[in-house]
């Protein structure tokens, strides 16, 4: 699944506003900078895949 720039603002708008009727900020923060990693991560593995791929396939 990949998940667009918008598509991940919705989602921590969603939590976001969840959180505020809980009272779990803090969970929010640490969700958000869990989310913001692994997009990281995932485009990193996805740009090395691309190299590779047109490397050894093409």
């Amino acid at each position: 699944m990949n998940m667009t720039k918008p598509m991940f603002y919705f989602w921590i708008t969603g939590i976001a506003i969840l959180a505020i009727f809980t009272g779990e900020i803090a969970t929010v923060m640490m969700l958000y900078l869990i989310l913001l990693v692994l997009m990281g991560i995932h485009s990193t593995i996805k740009n090395f895949y691309e190299d590779w791929k047109s490397r050894y396939f093409n």
